[in-house]
């Protein structure tokens, strides 16, 4: 018989409270579970479609990742907390505790859960932006900084 795990999540969410843009993912991958941080997978575009959008270097180390965002204003979570019966995270927290004005989704897996399991919580309505995994192969670095723009309006 396979092993069970239940599986939480363990990156806390990233704002501050004078950020104004979220960010959500799902749930995080294997690489970002190992490291403690949000898009650590090294093929996912998500840094250099950020950078792009910003016109700022790539941030690098999970230390200026952290650093980019909260400088830009950006707050990064996943809607689900847990897989198991999927869990939502707690968002209320983090729009009560910031000046959020805008949500966007990473992909439309991330997309479908904020609506399911979110929107309601929130009363916010959230952008389904294309999905910065190394999956989503058919659209380019430019294509999908070209649409994540949309987060500076």
């Amino acid at each position: 018989m396979a092993e069970y795990n239940l599986i939480e999540h363990p990156i806390p969410p990233l704002y501050r409270s004078d950020s104004e843009i979220l960010i959500l993912g799902s749930f995080p991958s294997v690489k970002s579970r190992e490291q403690c941080f949000f898009y650590g997978h090294p093929q996912n575009r998500f840094w250099r479609v950020m950078a792009e959008v910003f016109g700022a270097p790539v941030p690098k180390t999970i230390d200026e990742q952290r650093a980019f965002l909260l400088s830009h204003r950006v707050a990064v979570c996943d809607v689900i907390y847990s897989c198991e019966n999927a869990v939502p995270t707690d968002l209320c927290t983090i729009i009560r505790d910031s000046h959020i004005r805008k949500i966007f989704c990473n992909g439309k897996t991330s997309f479908s859960m904020y609506e399911k399991y979110q929107k309601k919580l929130t009363g916010m309505d959230a952008v389904c932006l294309p999905s910065t995994s190394p999956a989503n192969a058919a659209w380019t670095l430019e294509k999908l900084a070209e649409s994540w723009r949309v987060i500076l309006d």
